[in-house]
Parts: structure tokens; sequence; C-alpha cells
């Protein structure tokens, strides 16, 4: 089950089971009062019968002062639940029976037991159905999703053929012309379309991630030296330190190319890019001299971009890679002063 289906799922589930549960916890509380009731009724009865025939050994008798007021009808005290009766050709005195009230409690708790076996047995069927529900309502999503990401990647499929002939023709261009900056323009922008594709076919793909040893300082260089290329400039830096994972290589790849990509495209004329390696805290630093980020809270939501350039997946990608590398990533952004990434490593193996 993909991600977005799983989340789907869950939410239904969740609302569809909680709304049930809790409209049941209603009922059975009413439950319980209407079983209450009926045990007083039932009591007051037997009391009713009992000052006729005084034959009841589970009620107290005692005589207490006539009071009108408070004849026939049961009463509860903290000690006990009783009823006065009148006395013939009497009247100064009233029968009381009175139930003490550890039998009283012993009523009730019995009550309450067959309301909570209810409850229970009910919510065991709310449980059941509200999973059935929930694959119900997750079928129109699940073949949406399926469908469109077969569409995508019967566009990514179809897109490889021309860019690769693009590719072998300005390589050409290159040869036969000396207009070298209208080639990189071309090349670049090949690259550009080259890795919006890649960015979009890992997002469709759900990973069983296969870890690998790596050592990051020679992803991240070798990584450089092709943005550097891409992007001559913007002046690249990072330390020497060695920092070995044991990671998911694409997916590592794919975090650190959208952050440099980023970090380049959107950076001022001769800008810098510094990449700066903490083996002792663990993390890794990406700081540009760019325009900053307008607000960073939404800097990682899908769609959400602030220039005209790109599409907005980038950097969402790169936090669903680290969500599920269990990479912890923050942002720190200042309006034309640039931008800084940090990637927090501690939670995931390191040698």
């Amino acid at each position: 089950m993909r991600r977005a289906e799983r989340e789907s799922f869950l939410k239904s589930f969740g609302v569809f089971f909680i709304s049930l549960a809790l409209l049941s916890g209603v009922l059975a509380y009413l439950e319980y009062f209407k079983l209450k009731h009926e045990i007083e009724e039932k009591i007051y009865n037997e009391m009713r019968i009992c000052s006729y025939t005084l034959k009841c050994s589970e009620y107290q008798f005692d005589f207490v002062p006539l009071d009108s007021n408070s004849l026939y009808r049961l009463q509860e005290s903290p000690i006990e639940l009783f009823a006065l009766f009148s006395i013939p050709k009497n009247d100064t005195y009233a029968l009381k029976l009175s139930l003490g009230d550890e039998e009283y409690k012993t009523y009730l708790d019995s009550a309450k037991f067959t309301v909570l076996q209810h409850y229970f047995l009910g919510l065991i069927a709310i449980f059941i159905v509200s999973i059935l529900f929930s694959f119900y309502a997750l079928y129109p999503l699940k073949r949406a999703l399926h469908l469109t990401e077969e569409f995508s990647r019967d566009i990514l499929h179809d897109l490889g053929t021309p860019l690769s002939a693009l590719r072998l023709n300005v390589s050409r261009l290159n040869v036969a012309h000396g207009d070298e900056r209208k080639v990189k323009r071309i090349s670049q922008s090949i690259d550009t379309i080259i890795s919006l594709g890649d960015n979009l076919r890992s997002y469709l793909e759900e990973h069983e991630y296969q870890k690998d040893d790596i050592d990051l300082y020679l992803l991240i260089k070798d990584r450089i030296l092709v943005f550097s290329k891409l992007y001559p400039n913007i002046k690249f830096s990072l330390n020497d330190e060695i920092f070995l994972l044991h990671v998911n290589r694409d997916a590592m790849v794919r975090i650190i190319d959208n952050l440099l990509s980023n970090a380049a495209k959107y950076n001022k004329p001769e800008g810098f890019v510094e990449v700066l390696i903490d083996l002792n805290k663990k993390v890794v630093q990406i700081k540009d001299s760019g325009r900053g980020i307008l607000d960073t809270k939404r800097v990682f939501e899908r769609f959400y971009k602030e220039q005209e350039r790109g599409i907005g997946i980038g950097l969402h990608i790169v936090k669903k890679f680290c969500d599920e590398l269990k990479i912890t990533i923050e942002v720190e952004s200042e309006i034309s002063k640039g931008t800084l990434f940090i990637l927090h490593f501690d939670k995931l193996m390191l040698h």
C-alpha cells in the first residue's frame, strides 16, 4: 500500500471508527441509565409488595415518624435506598423499607458489566465495519493514483528518446560551432528536464530501500563536480572530512542533487554554495548566497514555489526521502542573504 493510500485508509478508518465509537459510548451511557431506572422500579415494586406481606428478607424494616410528602416513592441516601409506606389506622408512624448501599451497588455493578459487555462487542463490530468501509472508500483513490502514475511513467519513458537525441546533437553542435554559451544553455536546459524527470520518477516509486556503505564526502564531491560544470559562475566548496553512512545511495543522491540544484539555481551571479560536513555533530550543512526563502514553514509542501522557475516538487521530494531515511532536515533563510539547509544524521546507523 502506497503512502498516500495508507494515509487515506488510516484517516477514513479513524474518522469512521471514532465517530461510531463515540456514538456507541453515548448509547451505552443511555442504556446504563435505562437499566438503573429498571432496577429501581423493580426494587420499589418489591418493597411495595413487601409492605403488605412483610415476607422479604433482603429489605430491612423500621418505623419512622410519618411524613405524608415522602410516602410511596423511592429515595436515596448516602447509606441506603429506601421507601416509606403508610400503616393502616396509624397517623403517627410510617413503615420504612430499605436496601443497604452495598447491595444497591451490587445491582448497579451488574448493570455496568452488562453495558460494558454490549459496548465492547459493539466496538469489535464497529472495528470490522470501519475496516471494510475504509477499503471501500479507498478503492476510487487507489484506481485514480494507479492511472495517474501509469500515465506519468509512460510520459517519462517517452521523453527518454528525444532527450538522448538532444544531448547527442548538442555535443555535435559543440564540436562543429564555437558558440559555447548557447550550447551550454541548451545543455543546462536538457539537464534540468532530466533532473525534473528523475525527481518525478523518484516521487512515483515506492522504495524498499537497499542500504549501501557510502562515504558521503565522496558522494557530495562527485555531485559538486557535476553542478560546477552546469553553473560555472557559482563557487562550490566542500570541507575534507570522511563521513561514512549505511544508507540507500540513490535516495541520498536525490537529496543532495535537489539541495545543490536549488542552491545554485536561485543564487546570485558569482555567488557561492558551501557544504560543511561535521562528523562530531553528525550533520551536513548546505549554505548558499542566494535570494532566500520567504516562508520556510511551507518550503517542503508539494507544488509550493516562490519563483517562476521549477514546479515545486524538488524540496518536497527531499523531505519525503529524508523522512523515509530518518534524516532530520532544517532550513534557515534570510531574504537576499541566502539559505542554510541542515541535515541531521544522528538517527542513521553510522560506522
